[in-house]
Parts: C-alpha cells; sequence; structure tokens
C-alpha cells in the first residue's frame, strides 16, 4: 500500500507532528485505524480556525510541521495535517483538489476573487478497512454554528465532503463542481494554474510562485 510515506509535504517524523500525534492519541489504550482516524479528524476540524484569505505560494509553507504551528488555515493546510497525523499512524492517505462552488456570503466572495467558486478546494482521502474514503475537515465548529450550518461530521464509514444546506434545510450552502484528482504531493505550481483560470483577480496580475497572497488586501 502507497500514501504512507513521509516526504517534503507530510513530514510525520518531524519533532512537531510526532507531538501533535501524542496529543491527538490520548488513550493509554491501543486504538484502531478508524479509532484514531476519528479523533484526528475532529482534533484537526475544530482545533484550526478556518481562514481562506491568506495562500502561500512558497513551497516551505506547505510544510506540515509548519502549518501546525499556525492557528488558523484553510482547507489545504487542515486536508495536509490530517493527511500526515493518518500517515504517522500507518494509515494510508492522500490530497484530493477539487473546485467548489459556496452558496453562503456569495457577495464577500464574488468581491475577493471575482466568482463564487472556490479553487483548489482540498480534501482528504484515506485507506479504512479496506476502502478509500473522503473527508473534509475544512470548518470548524464555531463556524459552522455562525454560518447556521451543522458541523460536517465523520464516521469513517462513508464520504464527508460538504454540507448542501444550512439548517434551514432550503438554502444550498456548498456543492462540489470538479474534482481534479488525488495526489502524494502539495502541487504547488498546479494549484496556482488553476488560481489563475479561475480568478480574474489573479490573472491580471503579476503573481508568482514564492508569493504569500493576502486575500483581503487585493
Amino acid at each position: 500500500m502507497t500514501y504512507l510515506e513521509t516526504n517534503y509535504n507530510f513530514d510525520y517524523s518531524s519533532a512537531s507532528i510526532q507531538k501533535l500525534i501524542e496529543k491527538i492519541n490520548d488513550s493509554s489504550t491501543k486504538e484502531t485505524p478508524l479509532e484514531f482516524a476519528l479523533k484526528a479528524y475532529y482534533y484537526i476540524r475544530d482545533a484550526w480556525h478556518y481562514n481562506p484569505y491568506r495562500f502561500s505560494l512558497k513551497e516551505t509553507d506547505w510544510i506540515a510541521s509548519e502549518i501546525c504551528t499556525h492557528k488558523s488555515g484553510h482547507c489545504l493546510d487542515k486536508a495536509i495535517l490530517l493527511i500526515t497525523v493518518l500517515r504517522g499512524k500507518n494509515i494510508p492517505a492522500r490530497l484530493g483538489l477539487a473546485k467548489v462552488k459556496n452558496h453562503i456570503a456569495v457577495d464577500d466572495i464574488v468581491e475577493k476573487f471575482g466568482n463564487d467558486v472556490l479553487v483548489p478546494h482540498g480534501y482528504v482521502e484515506m485507506y479504512l478497512d479496506g476502502k478509500w474514503l473522503k473527508a473534509t475537515p475544512a470548518f470548524n465548529k464555531t463556524l459552522c454554528e455562525k454560518l447556521n450550518v451543522q458541523p460536517l461530521d465523520f464516521d469513517g464509514k462513508n464520504d464527508s465532503l460538504f454540507q448542501a444546506y444550512d439548517n434551514s434545510g432550503t438554502t444550498e450552502f456548498m456543492e462540489y463542481l470538479e474534482d481534479y484528482g488525488t495526489f502524494d504531493h502539495v502541487p504547488l505550481p498546479y494549484m496556482l494554474d488553476l488560481m489563475k483560470e479561475t480568478y480574474p483577480l489573479l490573472r491580471d496580475r503579476t503573481i508568482e510562485l514564492g508569493m504569500v497572497l493576502n486575500l483581503n488586501e487585493l
């Protein structure tokens, strides 16, 4: 089984990631892969607040041991953390990229990005009990409460990718428009190309690898 190795992005042998694994695995009893995966999902979902407005194009900012020192992160940051701690516990995991449409706070998204889609959106594929499952630990519980949507749960048996509607059951929240596949690393040049194709704001500016984008200031 592949997707278990430590690498530049998923550096689970680092001291900070090993410390994070110990914090998640807070039980003296031996846990099954499923039990650890569930703990890891919920911990990473809620311990880092979702912040989509800082997007780094520096390779060094896409290392799990660096990401875990921050207090917030976007969907890709949190996916990288989850993948890394899962691999550190011998659970195969890989990065998925997609294009999604967000139906909540659309005016803000249109203003910042030039349209109402988010690219690239990051999710996790993990191998549990003989099958690959998709999970997205992006939106922390407190943010979901603010947006009037149920936090996205994961049971380790079924895919958990998005909340289709808010708590009213009638207002759409999110949908997937396109899936770009899975990766064993963070394909930063490809991600930048996707962003330039999608956002006129970036297409019209000189945006290059090595920069850090504060999308609130664009």
